[in-house]
């Protein structure tokens, strides 16, 4: 058997810029959307968690919606489906996400909270439209780009160190701005409020400048693979022709349907929910936690999250020896290990101190960990069957995004305090939440783990073919043929 050539490392480095962008936002939203909300515009906490919350649904609906289309539909087929949908996402995000971070225009501190929740909820749900259409599509590219499962290990893994430098870049970004703004003494400097709108506002306009060069960089980088979809131009084409475009292999082709008869695909979507639980809600909440929990100045939202994204860059790189090394299951115990170290930490030691650097480096490292190698499973799931990569990959964030959007919800709402400041009561609550959503989360992994250990993931039920399709249509028509990768 002939053994394919890597992935060049030129198309590798432009695959990765591609997501660039979402990460960039993703980071601004996920760590500062909460504290923006409540500590600097005067949200109520139940009011901040219902627009985030508002996010996440929106989120949630449209991922697996758009991977559906983007597998069932090419757009501009001679551009690349993918990249179609990938240019759309960006568009939306360019336009949405720079009014999310910015007061609301014509509002005073004395506007109903109400008129807010009006105002930003459409930007809300463009900006994760744009959001979701960019990162499905991305995701989908992985297996059509990978010639072999090392390069799935790699893409992904370069994708990921390109989510670190985005977080990395936000943070670093956010503490010059926190720096050099007026008032860097007193009370001004140590805690957040109303004056620091401007800050966020210069930070969600600069990552969004970044992130649109890096998305150039990517269109023109990344070639994606010409489907024979643009062969099959009406349905009342020469059936003899449309045979000769579909794939003569044996190899199995699945549609979007045949997903939900399969095991795996429910063991893996369980345990990619719990591994964006993880990570999502330990990087929402993580602010909150320093600034309220540990009492420390306002330039720790920047660099206690920013010690976690280099550890995880640096942990990234070591994933494609660790997985070749033990595999793919023990690589992710060992990431909830790292998490549960960190929950235990935080639970037996209400005042950290200075420690809060190196709980934070494994916190990180655990956080990358268990994301790459999740991802990996995904792709493992997928396998050749990329003709409905971007549904799986849409049905994966759809629990991610709704058990995200419910949890948070949930969190907001039994917060003590019911004013911006903190009170007493508060102090231990977000020490508590970082515990649940670390150790308890870990905990709750470690079940569909096992499940994958003692059920490996495959193909079990489903042997769909491209000839089986026939048979059950009595004819290929050409959007058979559009669902089905050359």
């Amino acid at each position: 058997m002939e053994v394919q050539a890597p992935l060049p490392l030129l198309q590798r480095f432009s695959y990765a810029t591609g997501h660039f962008l979402n990460d960039l936002c993703a980071s601004m939203w996920f760590t500062y959307f909460l504290v923006f909300f409540h500590s600097v515009l005067g949200f109520s906490s139940s009011n901040a968690g219902i627009l985030l919350m508002v996010g996440q649904v929106a989120d949630g609906l449209c991922t697996p919606l758009i991977g559906y289309e983007s597998d069932r539909y090419g757009g501009n087929l001679r551009y690349g489906r993918r990249k179609s949908w990938h240019l759309l996402g960006t568009f939306c995000v360019v336009i949405s996400f720079p009014f999310l971070f910015n007061p609301c225009i014509g509002c005073t501190e004395n506007t109903p909270q109400w008129a807010g929740l009006l105002y930003f909820t459409p930007f809300i749900i463009i900006f994760q439209f744009g959001w979701a259409a960019t990162q499905i599509s991305h995701l989908s590219l992985i297996p059509d780009l990978a010639k072999n499962e090392h390069d799935k290990v790699e893409l992904t893994a370069f994708r990921y160190a390109f989510t670190v430098l985005a977080n990395i870049s936000v943070y670093v970004t956010a503490l010059v701005l926190f720096r050099f703004q007026l008032g860097e003494t007193g009370d001004d400097y140590t805690h957040l409020g109303r004056k620091d709108a401007p800050a966020f506002r210069s930070l969600a306009f600069i990552m969004v400048a970044i992130g649109v060069l890096f998305a150039v960089l990517f269109h023109i980088g990344t070639k994606e693979k010409k489907s024979y979809e643009h062969l099959v131009e009406t349905e009342d084409e020469d059936t003899t022709q449309e045979h000769a475009t579909l794939p003569r292999s044996p190899e199995t082709v699945l549609l979007w349907n045949h997903w939900f008869r399969e095991p795996s695909f429910y063991q893996v979507a369980i345990l990619y929910m719990c591994t964006r639980l993880i990570v999502n809600l330990s990087q929402a909440y993580i602010a909150l936690y320093l600034t309220n929990s540990l009492i420390l100045p306002k330039n720790y939202i920047a660099t206690i999250p920013l010690v976690m994204y280099v550890s995880g860059f640096a942990s990234s790189f070591l994933m494609k020896p660790v997985n070749t090394l033990i595999g793919r299951n023990l690589t992710y115990f060992i990431g909830l290990l790292a998490i549960s170290v960190f929950a235990a930490w935080v639970a037996l030691k209400p005042d950290l101190g200075v420690a809060i650097y190196a709980a934070a480096v494994i916190l990180g490292s655990g956080c990358a960990t268990i994301l790459v190698t999740s991802l990996s499973m995904t792709a493992d799931l997928i396998g050749p069957h990329s003709v409905s990569a971007a549904f799986v990959y849409g049905a994966m964030s759809f629990t991610d995004k709704l058990a995200n959007g419910v949890a948070v919800l949930a969190i907001q709402f039994i917060y003590p305090c019911h004013t911006e400041l903190c009170c007493p009561a508060c102090i231990p609550f977000y020490r508590w939440v970082m515990v649940i959503v670390t150790g308890g989360l870990a905990l709750v992994s470690a079940l569909p783990l096992s499940s994958i250990m003692i059920w490996p993931i495959k193909m079990r039920f489903c042997k769909v073919s491209a000839s089986s399709i026939q048979e059950s249509s009595g004819t290929i028509n050409s959007q058979d043929v559009n669902a089905v990768n050359a």
